[in-house]
């Protein structure tokens, strides 16, 4: 495990030798436009172990993404290995489906002081409430990116991440009132205390999601990849290229469905992404909006 690797991977060539924000910002946005948000391990009869050896080689010399619980850490790694203040934290994700947060801390992310100030990073969340750099943690301050406007809220402690983006067009009719689409342009994404969490705190969880018969991950097999003008996702069989169009205030999701036999051209083609083993593509009636 090297540095130089990981930011070979990431197609960054700067130089690091400034711990400063300007240098962070562009190795979050190099990571989320280099490697994917993704799950298919579990559906590829692979187990997801949060040991950093393995995520290494599976992310970075490999050709494979990862979930928060591999991203994230990796990221955390990186920081650490740079020099930066880093603390790792929980966070429980909004759902859409109860209208609350989880119960469990089913996120990890990370806290880097900068200069006396913290900020939030988090290479993978995925999808539309992926930020693309890290966030100033400071309540209220609205933070335009390239998805829409982020925001903390503080509340006795508790610090929630609101996200207000754009209307929703979906051109294709067979797709219209998918059930994929968020509608709704404010919305809290997720929460957290400034509490420290080592990595042992979510091997748990880690096992949980990708084992329980009711989780998001189990019933739907997903990868998502940020781009310069939007973000592309694959979803079970339905294939997204979703474009950012702030001018119009109008997000354009192009979807479609592919074929089993087009599932391993697509994963290579938009998402530089090659399996091992072959992937049982899922997508079962568990609420997920992007």
């Amino acid at each position: 495990m090297n540095l130089e690797e990981y930011f070979k991977r990431i197609g960054f060539h700067g130089s690091y030798d400034k711990l400063d924000l300007a240098t962070l910002k562009l190795i979050h946005r190099q990571h989320v436009m280099s490697i994917p948000f993704e799950n298919l391990s579990i559906h590829c009869g692979e187990k997801i172990i949060m040991d950093l050896e393995v995520i290494f080689n599976k992310v970075v010399r490999g050709t494979r993404g990862g979930w928060c619980f591999e991203n994230n850490y990796l990221f955390s790694w990186v920081l650490r290995q740079m020099g930066y203040d880093t603390t790792t934290l929980g966070s429980r994700v909004f759902d859409t489906s109860i209208n609350d947060f989880e119960s469990q801390e089913v996120h990890l992310i990370n806290k880097v002081i900068i200069d006396g100030k913290a900020y939030i990073a988090d290479v993978s969340f995925g999808l539309s409430g992926q930020i693309r750099e890290p966030l100033e943690l400071i309540s209220g301050k609205e933070q335009p990116q390239d998805g829409g406007v982020f925001r903390f809220i503080c509340k006795d402690n508790l610090w929630m991440l609101e996200k207000t983006g754009r209307r929703t067009e979906v051109p294709n009719p067979e797709f219209a009132k998918s059930s994929l689409v968020n509608r709704k342009e404010t919305r809290l994404i997720h929460c957290f205390t400034l509490e420290p969490r080592e990595p042992d705190h979510f091997f748990q969880v880690n096992n949980d999601l990708q084992t329980d018969p009711t989780s998001l991950f189990t019933n739907k097999s997903i990868c998502s990849l940020q781009t310069p003008t939007g973000f592309t996702a694959l979803v079970g069989l339905i294939y997204s290229e979703v474009i950012f169009k702030p001018d119009e205030g109008v997000d354009l999701y192009n979807m479609k469905n592919i074929t089993e036999d087009e599932l391993e051209a697509v994963l290579m083609e938009k998402f530089k992404v090659k399996l091992q083993n072959k992937m049982q593509a899922v997508n079962r009636r568990v609420v997920l909006e992007f």
